[in-house]
């Protein structure tokens, strides 16, 4: 009989086993979390696979245009040129994927990027290496560069792809602008001028990819994303017609004279607003070729301005009612507290007036006015104009210099522009009180800054720092500045032909580090500040250079023809006294009008009518109505015609090709200076306004 097994042994089973199955998992947990290794697989391993996997996606970074839309700077694909060495990646010796022949491949990239051939070939030789790069010659290859090495098909040749920051005409403006470059984690950071100051604003934010790995080390699901949003874009107020007069005529500088430095700038007299600014020696952004000196002359360089100070100690002395311009004292030389103040030609002019003092630049009549004025109040009205203190322009590395009168040495010295240090910025800012009946402008260099979404969100605007000095001493002022220009002792180095120019000339002393000045003829700074049209002040130059060989008359040259071609390129004119007043023509509305009938009037008339299109009708032009130009003066006709073609622009000058361009809206590049060499479309040919106008230019 079988016997039946009771109720509570079955549970003591049950609770037995149960408990046994614990311990064993208990013990199996313990072991798992001692181990790294279960099973054969490595515990540590895999749930480091499992972490989250987080990139970086970098926003791009925002363009930098001029006034008028140009590109100055942008990204651009660049290219790290490689070659694979290893046989091993070769399988099929008919479609070879390493270099072959060692030899044709070196002289073939030497030939495309410049590369010296021996060099090319030592890489190529490396013994045991995979794959080579080479060089700075190998890195930041353009476009056409990565093209033209593509086509040769060579073997084993590849490339890596990135992005790098490109400067479309590569010196213009460069210590405005400044660079920016990619730094170790592949994120392009600005490290001068615009560039640096506006980094934050033109990186934009960065986004991100992040997901699991999983044990194998590849994704587990869909990533979660977030997108980078671009940078804002800056439009700065440089205006690139007038960029490029100032560079051509500084190029011509380089190439003639010597001199430790030369700067020179142009502000826009009604607004504030810097229109153009170049410095010598310069650099190229791109590769930074050139670059030794990281500050920016227009803000960041002090030095003893001399005789331009002059325009405001005379101020001063009319302002304080102690200012009499038919006044006279005798000129040379005169004593203060124990020094001895001389004219620049040591012996002076005998006895003058204060207005013929001004005219000839004259330390001892300044000396004599500073002293009427005295300390206390001169440094007030220096200061008042923004001397001493940063004007707040957005660049980086601004200076604020010195203005010191304690002594009475010091504020006769500080009358003519020693012993006090101002920047070029100050002076254009102080300037802006000549041209704005006594009202003085903030300088400014950006012009709006719009987001990736297309808003505008930020205006540079011109801004009002008061009235500075009343409407009778300004007029009185521009009538002297006049007379120096026309009238002076060197007034036949600074007039230009098309239009009025009004100014002072400025000689200065340079400090020694071991205390007083250096000695020697051309250890001098020399400069000019000028504004024209003088009749109705429009544009305010300041330029200035230390240590150059020939004088002011170098300096002379270059304000010359900077001014006479802005007043081209802007399409005003107003002539000197002794030019023939008949070769000043007005510009006519032509909108509308028979084409032919036009040109018949303007060859007529002594001008150069430039048809674009083959249309019948006149639907745009340049210059406009009511601009004033000389005889033999180029007007552009713009025609409805849907195709233009291409003129002769050979030996045109830079401001012609950028008026012919604008107004079909085709894109153009700069290489070299002066005058139309060679240019890239052909001639009548029809253009393709997606095409880009590559022109050389040449002396």
């Amino acid at each position: 009989m079988k016997r039946k097994i009771s109720k509570l042994r079955v549970n003591k089973i049950f609770i037995f086993i149960f408990f046994f199955s614990f311990l064993v998992a208990l013990i199996k947990l313990g072991y798992v979390a001692l181990s790294d290794n279960v099973d054969g697989l490595n515990l540590t391993e895999f749930a480091n696979n499992r972490n989250t996997e987080k990139k970086t996606l970098y926003a791009s970074r925002g363009t930098i245009y001029d006034r008028n839309k140009e590109v100055i700077a942008t990204n651009a694909n660049s290219y790290t040129l490689i070659a694979y060495l290893s046989e091993s990646r070769t399988t099929d010796p008919k479609r070879p994927q390493h270099v072959v022949d060692k030899e044709k491949t070196a002289q073939a990239l030497a030939d495309i990027l410049g590369m010296d051939y021996d060099y090319a070939l030592e890489r190529l030789n490396v013994k045991g290496a995979y794959q080579v790069e080479f060089g700075a010659k190998g890195h930041n290859i353009s476009e056409n560069k990565k093209q033209d090495i593509d086509a040769l098909a060579l073997p084993g040749i590849d490339f890596v792809e990135g992005i790098k920051r490109y400067y479309k005409n590569s010196k213009m403006a460069s210590y405005i602008v400044g660079y920016a470059k990619a730094n170790d984690d592949g994120e392009i950071v600005g490290e001068m001028g615009i560039e640096s100051y506006y980094n934050d604003i033109l990186k934009g934010t960065d986004g991100y990819t992040e997901y699991q790995k999983g044990a194998s080390g590849y994704p587990i699901g869909e990533p979660y994303r977030v997108e980078p949003v671009s940078g804002s874009d800056i439009y700065l107020t440089l205006d690139s017609g007038i960029q490029l007069i100032l560079e051509d005529a500084v190029h011509n500088l380089e190439e003639n004279n010597h001199y430790t430095w030369f700067t020179i700038s142009v502000m826009d007299a009604k607004t504030g607003a810097i229109v153009g600014s170049t410095s010598s020696p310069s650099f190229n952004p791109n590769t930074l070729e050139g670059l030794t000196n990281y500050v920016n002359p227009l803000v960041g360089y002090t030095y003893e301005p001399g005789s331009t100070m002059k325009i405001f100690s005379w101020l001063a002395a009319m302002e304080n009612g102690v200012y009499d311009g038919d006044e006279k004292f005798m000129s040379g030389t005169v004593k203060v507290a124990g020094a001895t103040i001389k004219d620049f030609n040591n012996t002076g002019w005998g006895e003058i007036t204060f207005d013929t003092g001004f005219a000839y630049s004259s330390n001892v009549g300044a000396t004599y006015l500073a002293k009427k004025v005295g300390a206390k109040k001169l440094r007030e009205f220096y200061e008042s104009l923004g001397f001493g203190s940063k004007t707040g322009i957005e660049l980086p590395g601004e200076e604020a210099g010195v203005i010191r009168m304690t002594y009475e040495s010091e504020l006769a010295t500080a009358s003519f522009g020693q012993g006090i240090t101002t920047t070029p910025i100050q002076t254009l800012q102080a300037l802006s009180i000549i041209a704005n009946d006594g009202v003085m402008l903030k300088p400014y260099i950006v012009d709006k800054i719009v987001n990736a979404n297309g808003e505008v969100t930020y205006t540079g605007k011109k801004t009002e720092l008061g009235k500075k000095v009343s409407s009778e001493s300004i007029k009185k002022m521009q009538e002297l500045m006049y007379n120096v220009v026309y009238h002076g002792a060197s007034n036949d180095l600074w007039q230009p032909d098309n239009v009025t120019l009004i100014g002072k000339t400025g000689t200065a002393q340079i400090a020694s580090a071991s205390g007083g000045y250096l000695s020697g003829a051309g250890n001098f700074i020399r400069s000019f500040a000028g504004i024209f049209p003088g009749e109705d002040p429009q544009y305010i130059l300041y330029a200035s250079a230390k240590q150059i060989d020939g004088g002011a008359a170098p300096v002379a040259t270059v304000v010359k023809k900077v001014v006479e071609s802005i007043a081209n390129y802007v399409g005003f004119t107003s002539k000197k006294e002794d030019v023939d007043l008949s070769q000043i023509i007005k510009i006519d509305n032509y909108l509308s009008n028979d084409v032919n009938e036009v040109s018949t009037k303007l060859v007529e008339s002594s001008l150069v009518p430039i048809v674009i299109g083959n249309g019948s009708k006149i639907i745009n032009q340049f210059p406009l109505k009511d601009t004033q130009v000389l005889q033999d003066s180029k007007v552009f006709l713009l025609t409805e015609s849907p195709d233009y073609t291409m003129p002769d622009i050979k030996d045109w000058t830079t401001s012609e090709v950028i008026s012919f361009c604008n107004l079909i809206g085709l894109k153009y590049n700069f290489t070299g200076f002066g005058r139309v060499k060679e240019y890239s479309i052909a001639k009548d040919t029809i253009i393709d306004l997606n095409s880009t106008l590559e022109v050389s230019l040449i002396e």
